[in-house]
């Protein structure tokens, strides 16, 4: 992972430690949108992580899709 993908990620895993657990765990997709962040900062670096962290988040609402949804290669 690259250094500003490690930037990027650190506000994800202070997500999942911190607030997560207040939250709850309902999340639409599998894997979570937390997970899929960190997986796509891993595997396309820090611009195309977010953005398709990002295109991801935007999924979720309530007229929107469900089920496994994988970090595209």
């Amino acid at each position: 992972m690259s250094p500003a993908a490690h930037i990027i990620a650190a506000p994800v895993r202070a997500y999942r430690l911190i607030f997560s657990p207040w939250v709850g765990f309902n999340c639409r997709y599998h894997p979570t949108c937390s997970a899929y962040a960190l997986e796509a900062l891993e595997k396309h670096g820090a611009l195309r992580g977010s953005l398709l962290t990002v295109r991801r988040i935007g999924r979720c609402h309530p007229w929107g899709g469900s089920g496994i949804d994988n970090v595209p290669d």
